[in-house]
């Protein structure tokens, strides 16, 4: 049967199993366009492209599935590359359809004419052009894979538009279920030996492919040892924060005794993450020429073994796998103590430290943290608002964190509203700065037109706040750049069909926050913070005074 390319795309995106796509239009792949008109498959109308990506790598994060997106060519394109950024260091599955010019003038610098290879090879798992509409199910059902196998990531396609206006008659293609590897008897007998040696174990989890049973798997094994197990940068949902072997997350502003945990810990067991720049605080934490200590390392991509740190035990496998091989292990040692005086010190990091100001972040996070749901999911974006969120937010079930890893501002907010249209019975709450959520705050309109109902909590100090720390340590007093004008952002909210809300105490944000709730629509509620409130341990004179300003 002859179907145009755009047909022939959006027939294998529901093969596939598709259900929803985040788009901003352009007549660069209008036949994609008509064939998503009828094929069951939500289309997500979005108001500018980065909020588009983000979307669709909010629900890779969620689904385990790759998030959709589409964007036109050149400007568009680029717009959508920081979704790309932020899939690639957050190992998220994730495909992305380019519309692409006449590929009959390929290498005139037609209208907004880009080499797509070139500008996202760095970005990206891969980047192909479709020049043959015949072979549109070859190469999507290809990006699919890759978007999913090893290491999870992002995938580029481009499509030009003589291609998806071109006839073809050409089947659909199934892809078969993967075959997952389990853990062999040797493989787990190799971890526990070198776990059975350790007087100072630490276990640091992370990275993709988890889930609740994972989770589960988890605690298992954590019990079964009495190990100490931290996780990753923003990834701290990999286990319920109130278990009594969970010792606090590697992120920006770690726990200093966590850090030191990290230093004294003479075998590492490293489970999914990375274990990266954030975790090892730039790896002075840990040497990668001269670790100083063993290291057990779990991870779906072989080519991550290695990369910087070399295992004395390396295994290909997926974080559940793994856990679900371990969790049935015998006791191998006696940690208990070690353990204790691990969650000692997450406790007492996690006890709030009051800042200045009539709106205390570290009791608005408190609060969120005692009263929503187990299952509410919290996103955020970037900002040295989000140290309060990671460090006193305790974290219940798997799926309730949706963060970038790379650091992305603006991310927030897409992501709650995916979030949101995929889980509508949950709560779902957005921390975000003022200068985070103004990158993205379009997309308000995005969740008016789509329902949904996300609550988003502006911190407003007025200024970038992550780079203003970093200039009064570097250059006290002297301020460029960082201050910002900034709207009535309850009063925008309204203005987009929402519910809006301005607190500026503590005490006031509870009946604020219930209000928001009661609205029925999405919301965002402004809290006022002090220009002292610079990061959870130090205030800005003192940040100033301590760099001799």
């Amino acid at each position: 049967m002859q179907r145009h390319g755009g047909k022939i795309l959006s027939d294998q995106l529901v093969k596939l199993g598709v259900r929803r796509v985040f788009s901003v239009p352009g007549e660069s792949f209008l036949a994609a366009l008509d064939g998503l008109y009828d094929s069951g498959i939500a289309n997500i109308v979005c108001r500018q492209e980065g909020g588009a990506a983000m979307m669709a790598e909010a629900y890779g994060k969620m689904t385990g599935t790759p998030g959709v997106c589409f964007v036109t060519r050149g400007p568009g394109a680029t717009n959508a590359s920081a979704g790309i950024h932020i899939a690639r260091q957050d190992s998220t599955p994730m495909v992305m359809f380019v519309g692409q010019i006449d590929n009959r003038q390929t290498d005139r610098e037609a209208f907004q004419e880009v080499d797509y290879r070139a500008m996202f090879g760095g970005l990206a798992k891969w980047v192909a052009q479709v020049d043959q509409t015949d072979r549109l199910p070859e190469y999507i059902a290809r990006a699919f894979r890759i978007a999913q196998s090893g290491r999870p990531g992002p995938v580029v396609l481009a499509l030009p538009e003589n291609m998806l206006s071109a006839q073809a008659d050409v089947p659909d293609i199934h892809l078969p279920d993967p075959v997952v590897p389990s853990l062999s008897s040797d493989q787990v007998q190799a971890v526990m030996h070198l776990l059975a040696e350790a007087e100072r174990p630490l276990v640091v989890v992370g990275g993709p492919h988890w889930s609740r049973q994972a989770q589960a798997d988890l605690q298992a094994f954590a019990e079964i040892q009495q190990v100490p197990v931290a996780t990753g940068f923003r990834r701290q949902d990999r286990i319920d924060n109130h278990h009594g072997c969970y010792a606090g997350d590697l992120n920006v502003g770690v726990n200093p005794k966590l850090a030191q945990r990290v230093r004294d810990a003479d075998t590492l067991i490293l489970i999914g993450t990375r274990f990266g720049d954030i975790e090892t605080q730039g790896y002075a934490l840990v040497d990668p020429a001269s670790p100083g200590k063993k290291i057990v390392h779990i991870h779906a991509d072989p080519d991550e073994l290695g990369r910087v740190y070399t295992p004395d035990v390396g295994i290909v496998a997926t974080a559940p796998v793994a856990l679900q091989a371990l969790a049935q292990a015998e006791h191998a040692g006696e940690w208990a103590s070690w353990t204790a005086a691990a969650r000692a010190d997450y406790e007492a990091w996690i006890t709030p430290q009051e800042s200045p100001g009539n709106l205390k972040q570290e009791a608005v996070i408190k609060w969120l943290s005692d009263m929503l749901p187990d299952d509410a999911i919290v996103t955020n974006g970037a900002g040295n608002y989000a140290a309060w969120l990671h460090r006193y937010f305790v974290y219940k079930g798997y799926g309730t964190s949706l963060a970038p890893t790379s650091g992305s501002m603006g991310y927030g907010l897409p992501a709650a509203i995916s979030a949101s249209l995929e889980h509508p019975d949950r709560t779902v709450v957005c921390l975000a700065g003022d200068g985070c959520f103004q990158m993205t705050c379009n997309e308000l309109s995005t969740a008016a037109q789509h329902g949904a109902t996300p609550i988003v909590i502006v911190m407003d100090n007025g200024r970038y706040g992550t780079i203003r720390m970093h200039q009064e340590r570097h250059f006290p007093g002297r301020v460029s750049g960082t201050a910002m004008a900034n709207p009535d952002f309850a009063a925008l909210a309204r203005a987009y069909g929402g519910h809006g809300e301005l607190v500026t105490r503590s005490e006031d944000f509870p009946e604020a926050f219930a209000r928001a709730q009661a609205s029925g629509t999405f919301a965002v509620i402004g809290c006022k913070v002090d220009e002292e409130a610079l990061t959870p341990t130090a205030t800005l004179s003192q940040v100033r005074k301590s760099a001799g300003g």
